[in-house]
């Protein structure tokens, strides 16, 4: 507590009735914070200035791409219906609670080069976009779910090699079989990258195709 005097403003005591410099009459005393107070008010402040740059940043994602078709979104919900029943329950959780599915790149994606590819991810934003790709070169929804699979992955803050670890590692799982799909292009390129960017799991000589996730026979 303070008492500023209105005539030399000078600083008095709380207690202080005139002021010891001109003896003017003192006002009431009035609050002043505290070092604490002040920088918890600085840091509320800084915030939600931070809370209202990440909240734009986000709806200027969402707000420069095209959602889905409803045909679209149906085969997704059909792919997510795939992983449900295969038991990734995590991942259903992401990608139909918190995830915002586009249908082309917003201003991020596309100002950054990229080769062509099924989806994309942005994360920690939960927004997928889905390419023209996604809904043409899957055989069926099982190969769109590994496709999503992979994608929830990178929802969950994963980086590529674990992506394409965990889609290859779990495909049995998925219903994502070579004797099924040795044929579709999206088995033939997930194979590749996955080879690219996870070659150990590809070093077994106990098989002859190298691949250490294919059970001896």
């Amino acid at each position: 507590m303070q008492k500023k005097c209105p005539e030399c403003r000078l600083v008095n005591y709380a207690r202080s009735e005139l002021c010891v410099r001109c003896g003017a009459k003192l006002p009431p005393a009035t609050h002043v914070r505290t070092l604490g107070q002040t920088i918890v008010r600085r840091a509320w402040i800084c915030i939600t200035v931070l809370m209202i740059v990440i909240a734009g940043f986000y709806l200027s994602l969402i707000g420069s791409a095209k959602t889905l078709t409803l045909e679209q979104k149906q085969a997704v919900a059909r792919a997510i219906d795939v992983l449900r029943a295969k038991g990734f329950t995590d991942e259903v959780f992401l990608l139909e609670n918190l995830t915002a599915y586009r249908s082309e790149d917003n201003w991020l994606n596309a100002s950054v080069p990229k080769e062509n590819a099924y989806a994309a991810t942005n994360f920690p934003f939960e927004i997928m976009t889905l390419y023209e790709d996604f809904f043409t070169y899957p055989r069926d929804d099982v190969e769109r779910a590994a496709i999503l699979l992979h994608e929830a992955k990178h929802l969950q803050g994963k980086d590529e090699h674990d992506a394409y670890e965990f889609v290859w590692r779990y495909r049995g799982q998925l219903g994502w079989t070579r004797e099924n799909y040795r044929d579709s292009p999206v088995w033939h390129n997930t194979r590749n990258q996955t080879r690219e960017v996870a070659p150990l799991l590809f070093v077994c000589d106990f098989n002859e195709a190298g691949d250490c996730t294919e059970t001896p026979r």
